[in-house]
């Protein structure tokens, strides 16, 4: 059987008894799948389906939507919680909206399990995520400039002050709110004070809103649990 190695990243009911399913997968990307009558399947299968929870997956048909044929457990699920949890579906959010389907992305998926690891261990959940979304971008075409600005090609000052075009980099611009220096952070992947936080997570936002064209992502409200099921969102 050819197992897939993947995640899913967004779940949402199909009918009376079936599962759509968004799986990030380590050879083909993003991969749509139809899970048909796993609602009510017995012996625990509809559980493993959730995000966070690395699976082997096997599918049939050739078209954009599979019909998923086979699912077993991978390794142990990553355990969210809290802050940590909100992080998570914000990874899984912008998997889903930016990638396209069956692009595959091998780098990107073992950076996505680094940084559910490192939020699983809650350690510097701020500064995984910047770094998520700095190599995230990168991987899809968009990667930053960050050592030297686009006009004149001269290396960032960290004393400077830049505004950041989305399709050209940093210009100098004395009137910028952001700092040299946290361009320079960035890169070398130290966010060490409050200023250069602020400021990276201030760009990032703004990078990736642009890339969203006008998509609002659900994840960055307050997370509303559902009575019934909290992962059956149809936020994606």
């Amino acid at each position: 059987m050819p197992w897939h190695e993947g995640l899913i990243l967004h779940r949402r009911p199909w009918r009376e008894t079936s599962l759509w399913l968004e799986a990030f997968t380590l050879d083909l990307g993003k991969v749509a799948l139809l899970a048909k009558g796993m609602r009510r399947a017995k012996g625990g299968k509809d559980g493993m389906l959730r995000p966070f929870q690395p699976l082997l997956l096997d599918w049939r048909g050739n078209g954009d939507l599979k019909t998923l044929t086979a699912v077993e457990a991978h390794q142990p699920a990553f355990s969210l919680t809290g802050t940590a949890l909100y992080c998570g579906f914000y990874l899984n959010e912008l998997l889903c909206r930016l990638l396209q389907r069956q692009d595959p992305h091998p780098k990107l998926y073992f950076e996505y399990l680094r940084t559910l690891s490192e939020l699983a261990r809650l350690g510097d959940l701020e500064g995984s995520l910047r770094r998520f979304e700095v190599r995230f971008l990168a991987e899809i075409g968009y990667g930053l400039i960050l050592d030297h600005e686009v006009e004149y090609g001269t290396a960032i000052d960290p004393q400077a002050r830049y505004r950041y075009d989305p399709e050209r980099g940093p210009v100098l611009d004395p009137h910028g709110w952001l700092h040299g220096q946290t361009l320079l952070a960035l890169q070398q992947e130290r966010l060490d004070s409050p200023l250069k936080r602020r400021e990276a997570k201030r760009l990032l936002r703004q990078l990736l809103d642009y890339r969203l064209e006008g998509k609002v992502l659900a994840s960055r409200r307050l997370f509303r649990r559902s009575d019934k099921d909290p992962w059956l969102d149809r936020s994606c």
